[in-house]
């Protein structure tokens, strides 16, 4: 899968992706990646740092989309992508919506 492709969008692609791509690639790798990505994320201007947020956006709208085909697959990259806008912005633009009450 070209998860490099996802978090661009139709934007031109930053270093930051492939790092994330990796993680996305293996999910054995992704604890040791949290920090690097993290330090990298710290160093980007206040516009790449915004597109940086809206690549991980979009990962998440990608996993919900294609949940049915692989709902294992989709939750990493569900997860990886919450775990890092989490790290990194300190919150989550789209937060998991609370079951309604009955």
């Amino acid at each position: 899968m070209d998860y490099q492709r996802i978090l661009a969008g139709k934007e031109k692609s930053i270093p930051l992706y492939k790092a994330v791509a990796t993680a996305l690639e293996n999910p054995r790798s992704f604890p040791d990646l949290v920090e690097p990505i993290y330090r990298e994320a710290m160093t980007l201007d206040d516009e790449t740092l915004d597109r940086f947020r809206f690549s991980l956006m979009r990962l998440q709208i990608y996993a919900d989309v294609h949940r049915n085909e692989d709902l294992e697959q989709a939750m990493h990259i569900r997860y990886v992508a919450q775990v890092i806008e989490k790290v990194v912005f300190g919150s989550l633009i789209m937060e998991p919506a609370e079951p309604l009450a009955d």
